[in-house]
């Protein structure tokens, strides 16, 4: 049964657009087409829709991080024109915007703001003003308590808050992993490691190994006592690194870490590229791949696993130069996948980085949220979206 939504009303909708760029280009818009079928949901119910996503990690307002740049690729996909709107210190009422029925109004980014990061009440009273009704479709930030996912909703009355369908399809997905087949491999790598180290205890005698590369690897490497040159790494993640080695001591998962990769001088300009053991970085050089060693070491147990699990590319993978360790994992857990093996890939940069190889379509399930997924087995839940409603029921 469909839910009613009054015609004429607003439905506030907090999106995840935060796209993978580079360059200031658009590398793709999945996290854009998944939310697409909540956006139309509402406007085939005749309601307006205000849209609100972060984008980035912006300090202040900063034109290189403006969700403006995404109006024209949104109004090619609904077909229909969507408004902007750019300053969110003057008064956010509906009423002072040219809210007609059925418009869709594009809000500037919300990290412009430090209310939305630090969940502020008064930040969230705000934005609730936009709409009659809030829904959370924004699934890949829904692990987060900020005010546009936590806070507005105390503006809303329980029948009057709403998970979006693409919300609701994540966790449906992520609900019938309970029971998962064993070898169970995780596959982690990136470059935001401080919220990825401590999510690795909570897979603590539940994943049989956890191959780590990217920027996760290197406060490994580090705190192994290996020269990591100018890679990615700070005296904190150490830190952290020390208390998980001390945490899988005893229990039956393995940390698989890399054993060479691949180096440069220069990141934009790819100087001196070259291949050496990840222990021994020249002071000059950083990390930026991993290396062919490596590759066929996380094959061999990518191969035998039954249930994979990955969440960030394997090195600076939006440079082609710097992208052969991250299509090689891939290829890798899809040819373990055509064998019969569960694969669940998350994280936006993962995500567009498989549809850059063109084998997004190969995977068991492909989710919109790296944090999020990892989160959720964390709680085998995400709290912030415990009270709300089904769109459809």
């Amino acid at each position: 049964m469909k839910l009613k939504f009054n015609s004429n009303k607003t439905a506030l909708i907090r999106v995840d657009f935060n796209v993978p760029m580079h360059n200031s280009k658009i590398l793709d818009l999945n996290r854009v087409h998944a939310a697409i079928p909540t956006i139309q949901y509402c406007l085939n119910n005749k309601m307006s829709v205000v849209l609100m996503s972060h984008f980035g990690r912006p300090i202040k307002k900063n034109t290189e991080f403006s969700l403006k740049k995404l109006l024209k690729p949104l109004s090619e996909i609904l077909n229909k024109k969507v408004l902007f709107h750019s300053d969110l210190k003057k008064d956010i009422s509906t009423k002072n915007i040219p809210l007609q029925n059925n418009e869709v109004i594009l809000l500037e980014n919300l990290r412009f703001y430090s209310g939305e990061v630090n969940n502020d009440i008064n930040f969230a009273k705000q934005l609730a003003k936009y709409g009659d009704i809030y829904i959370n479709d924004a699934f890949a930030a829904s692990h987060r308590e900020h005010a546009s996912i936590s806070a507005v909703k105390q503006f809303f009355s329980n029948s009057k808050k709403f998970k979006g369908l693409l919300l609701s399809h994540e966790l449906e997905q992520l609900k019938k992993l309970s029971t998962l087949n064993s070898p169970y491999t995780i596959v982690v790598g990136g470059s935001k490691i401080g919220s990825k180290i401590h999510i690795l205890k909570n897979f603590i005698n539940t994943a049989d190994y956890i191959l780590i590369g990217g920027g996760m690897s290197f406060p490994f490497i580090k705190f192994n006592g290996g020269k990591i040159g100018s890679s990615l790494c700070n005296d904190s993640e150490v830190k952290i690194v020390k208390d998980i080695y001390n945490d899988f001591k005893n229990s039956s998962t393995k940390l698989i870490l890399p054993v060479d990769c691949v180096t440069t001088t220069d990141l934009i300009r790819k100087t001196d590229i070259k291949i050496c053991n990840i222990k021994n970085i020249s002071r000059s050089s950083m990390g930026v791949d991993i290396g062919p060693k490596t590759i066929q070491l996380f094959k061999s147990y990518i191969n035998k696993s039954k249930t994979i699990m990955w969440n960030g590319p394997m090195g600076v993978s939006e440079f082609d130069e710097f992208s052969n360790g991250t299509k090689n994992i891939a290829t890798s857990i899809v040819e373990a996948t055509q064998k019969d093996a569960y694969s669940l890939i998350g994280g936006g940069d993962t995500v567009s980085e498989i549809s850059k190889f063109g084998l997004k379509a190969k995977f068991s399930y492909v989710s919109t949220g790296g944090g999020a997924m990892l989160e959720y087995f964390k709680h085998n839940q995400l709290k912030t979206t415990n009270d709300l409603l089904e769109i459809i029921s």
